[in-house]
């Protein structure tokens, strides 16, 4: 299969990038920064801003399926990377006539997400880091979210919980809207996303992914996640 990946040069899209040439798939990668990614066999840099139709409509020509890994920070100010990003890319597969489509969200995005037994997280961290901090980036993934229910495409919202990198993919856990989990790596994420691109087994809804298997130091997270610029 030939996927656009959005965000390709991230910290998710590389894992995306990384497994889907490994698993045989033909790559185009949507990226600002091309000088990043490494030339391998089976990869196509496309120069694009995810934000601009013209772009991003030029990077989808002749592919079968859209993933999209985009990311930002924290920010006291209004963000519109997900959901403008989300206007061209839906946008842009609907003229070309591609269907599948893969959009990394959040388990913040589900109003009813608590993680069982974690209390700490639940009444002290999500309060003040997701809620808090995260407010406006929390509230754009929500548009973004929005934007693409409405559309009559094959969509799937890919809702990990707290990002963090690990080495290796590890048994990790999806379930319909959310999953019950605090934490989730980065190469489960990706790994949950090319299954699901195969298995289509949570098609027009979300998909929640967790990693239980190992865990984060929480501060570094926080710090690498939402606070330290790149």
């Amino acid at each position: 299969m030939r996927i656009a990946v959005f965000g390709a040069n991230g910290p998710t899209g590389r894992h995306l990038t990384d497994q889907a040439l490994a698993a045989g798939h033909e790559v185009v990668a949507v990226t600002r920064r091309p000088g990043s990614l490494p030339a391998r066999p089976g990869l196509t840099v496309a120069v694009a801003d995810a934000t601009d139709p013209a772009a991003v409509h030029a990077a989808l020509g002749g592919t079968d399926a859209a993933l999209s890994a985009l990311g930002a920070r924290f920010s006291k100010e209004t963000i519109t990377t997900y959901s403008a990003s989300a206007t061209a890319i839906t946008e842009g597969m609907a003229r070309h006539g591609i269907k599948r489509l893969l959009v990394v969200s959040s388990s913040i995005a589900d109003p009813n997400w608590r993680p069982a037994g974690a209390h700490f997280f639940n009444h002290v961290l999500d309060p003040l880091v997701n809620r808090r901090l995260g407010r406006t980036l929390h509230e754009d993934m929500r548009r973004m979210e929005a934007e693409i229910r409405a559309t009559d495409l094959d969509w799937t919202l890919v809702r990990p919980s707290g990002l963090f990198e690990h080495p290796a993919v590890t048994d990790y856990r999806t379930a319909e809207t959310s999953a019950d989990g605090v934490f989730t790596a980065r190469c489960d994420l990706a790994a949950s996303m090319l299954h699901e691109l195969e298995e289509r087994r949570y098609v027009r809804t979300a998909m929640g992914v967790v990693t239980t298997a190992v865990k984060p130091n929480i501060a570094k997270l926080i710090w690498n996640e939402g606070v330290k610029k790149k």
